[in-house]
């Protein structure tokens, strides 16, 4: 796994982080869209369960976060 091509330095910013298991929310106004912080696959309102940083900052799509999930150690909950 360590030589995957969606891995690009992402452990500095992503290593052991809550994720939301939340709807789409654009980070900044006028945002439609994000990008999963591995594959570049689109999130946007569209999306079933993506991912995202407590500040919405960095989304990751279903696929990469079950990939990646025990690699970064991440710990996650749905939205309530």
């Amino acid at each position: 796994m360590n030589n995957d091509w969606r891995l690009t330095n992402q452990i500095n910013y992503l290593y052991e982080k809550k994720l939301l298991q939340i709807p789409f929310e654009s980070y900044r106004d006028g945002w439609e869209h994000e990008h999963c912080a591995f594959c570049s696959e689109r999130i946007d309102s569209n999306t079933i369960n993506a991912y995202a940083t407590e500040d919405k900052y960095h989304w990751i799509c279903k696929d990469c976060f079950n990939d990646f999930k025990d690699m970064f150690k991440w710990s996650d909950r749905k939205s309530t």
